[in-house]
């Protein structure tokens, strides 16, 4: 009886154990010639840095913790989970010396926003990506 109801789910529960590891690109805009690499990616997202290579100011935009490009870029990016960044971004807070990227709500915020301003350095899930950005890295 047990395995009548089981077969039939057997995809599902089988579909659900893998976890959902989506690619995620950094994007700029598509003017910017400047090169990346994941440490200096890393440096802009931690606020260690605040240009690109190039000299021109660097925003970077972060997107909302619970959403899955940013717990991969977190992870495969910065190395730190996101109880390690909220520790980081605190004590730079309370001391002055920093405050986070500013946070948007999705992939389509991140593309719009990038691709209005140079300035800006965002992340997407890689099956977001679009022409009106340019991919500078896929983790």
């Amino acid at each position: 009886m047990l395995k009548k109801i089981l077969l039939p789910l057997l995809p599902l529960l089988l579909l659900s154990c893998y976890s959902v590891n989506a690619e995620v690109v950094v994007v700029v805009h598509p003017t910017n010639n400047s090169s990346f690499d994941q440490s200096e990616i890393s440096k802009l997202f931690l606020g260690k840095a605040k240009s690109f290579s190039d000299g021109n100011q660097a925003v970077p935009l972060n997107q909302e913790e619970a959403s899955t490009a940013r717990q991969e870029f977190d992870a495969n990016v910065l190395s730190k989970s996101g109880s390690q960044l909220k520790a980081y971004w605190s004590k730079l807070i309370f001391t002055g010396k920093g405050s986070p990227p500013k946070e948007v709500t999705n992939d389509a915020e991140v593309i719009d926003l990038v691709g209005k301003n140079p300035s800006m350095i965002g992340y997407i899930n890689a099956s977001s990506l679009t022409d009106s950005v340019k991919s500078v890295g896929k983790f």
